[in-house]
């Protein structure tokens, strides 16, 4: 039995499993509060069990961990693991704000930049008027507004997926979206964040998860916009998406009311491994420049062989690249890619269903997948029969 095909049986299994538990839910969901019958979950980039893929599905960075970062962690298993660790990460938050030139009381950390993203929607954008973000963006956004029952505006980007400001100039509660945007991988300069922070008494949320590969971070105006927060995640240009580490910073009023929300839902959201890890991450800049850049030069590199082989590509500011191909299904580009062990995200959403997100790999990754699009490009051309 191929890979592939066990792993089919096992995704049989779990729809049995999924079918058996539907049943339970019918009998037994009435003993669930009225907003979980509301609730779509979010559903993460698939995570396969086989080895032998090229996983460009999740934005991971294909680097790993500094050796300072593996050395900090393996340090602080000997003894320490028996003991709670820092419920304020002090040491984290000096690191950061170190490296960013602000106040350790600017900077708030958590587990992953989403539970920072879950505490600002709970401590920040839950008012009476709706928060506003984009139609195209990070899809947690909205299962957040149903989990803590918050209204939203979804604003359309424009016709090139490009974030337009002066949409955003209408009362609300609260403006939240990434830089770059996600999926689309589209960079808004700065000046135009510092006008619309500028331009509205309600908080500004400008999620940078990916910001460590292209543009410049909006932290730089949070002395001139005390309603501007930052989120940003070591997950991506850091290599710890498995650390789980993610933080914000902001004034330190807003960085409270993210403490009074963390401290009455989880007081150790850190553990030690992760605050060692973080911490000696952002002490090792010349490991972080040697892989960021690495990763922009490969995006450059594929930019340009999918240009070649027809695709149409976003620009794009991420570690990722966002595109379609005027000739071919992108549902059937990402199944095709998957049966040469590769795979990809495809959202299949209005206005992008035709698009592919593909995370970028290291040089022989990225040159695996333009080999397999090559091969299967080719192979659709010589079976296309030309028109009479």
């Amino acid at each position: 039995m191929s890979g592939f095909e066990s792993e089919k049986s096992e995704l049989e299994k779990s729809e049995f499993r999924k079918s058996e538990l539907g049943t339970k839910v019918e009998q037994l969901s009435r003993y669930w509060s009225p907003v979980v019958h509301t609730l779509t979950p979010y559903v993460p980039g698939e995570q396969p069990k086989l080895n032998r893929l090229i996983k460009l599905n999740t934005n991971e960075n294909p680097y790993p961990p500094s050796e300072m970062v593996l050395a900090a962690i393996q340090a602080e298993t000997i003894e320490s693991l028996k003991l709670y660790p820092d419920p304020n990460a002090d040491l984290l938050k000096q690191a950061i704000g170190d490296y960013y030139g602000v106040s350790a009381q600017s900077v708030f950390v958590g587990n992953g930049s989403d539970e920072v993203l879950a505490h600002t929607f709970g401590g920040l954008l839950k008012h009476d008027l709706p928060i506003l973000y984009p139609d195209i963006t990070y899809s947690f956004y909205p299962v957040f507004c149903k989990l803590y029952e918050i209204e939203s505006i979804q604003i359309p980007l424009d016709a090139s997926f490009q974030i337009r400001i002066e949409d955003y100039l209408r009362p609300n509660g609260g403006i939240i979206f990434p830089n770059p945007n996600a999926p689309t991988g589209c960079l808004l300069p700065l000046e135009q964040i510092a006008q619309l922070a500028t331009q509205t008494d309600a908080v500004v949320v400008i999620d940078e998860a990916y910001i460590d590969f292209g543009g410049e971070t909006a932290i730089a105006l949070i002395d001139q916009h005390p309603n501007l927060l930052i989120i940003q995640t070591c997950s991506k240009g850091r290599s710890l998406a498995g650390l789980r580490v993610g933080f914000a910073v902001g004034n330190p009023v807003l960085i409270e009311a993210l403490e009074r929300v963390k401290n009455s839902f989880n007081s150790y959201p850190l553990g030690r491994l992760a605050i060692a890890g973080a911490v000696a991450a952002f002490r090792d800049r010349d490991y972080f420049e040697q892989t960021r850049q690495a990763v922009v030069a490969s995006r450059e590199w594929l930019i340009d062989q999918l240009y070649c082989l027809g695709f149409k590509v976003l620009p794009s500011a991420a570690n990722f690249v966002f595109v379609h191909h005027p000739d071919h299904d992108a549902a059937q580009l990402a199944a095709a890619l998957r049966e040469r062990n590769i795979i990809v995200r495809h959202f299949r959403l209005p206005r992008i269903d035709q698009f592919l997100r593909i995370s970028i790999g290291t040089d022989p990754e990225c040159q695996a997948l333009v080999s397999a699009l090559e091969d299967w490009l080719g192979a659709q051309s010589r079976f296309t029969i030309p028109p009479a």
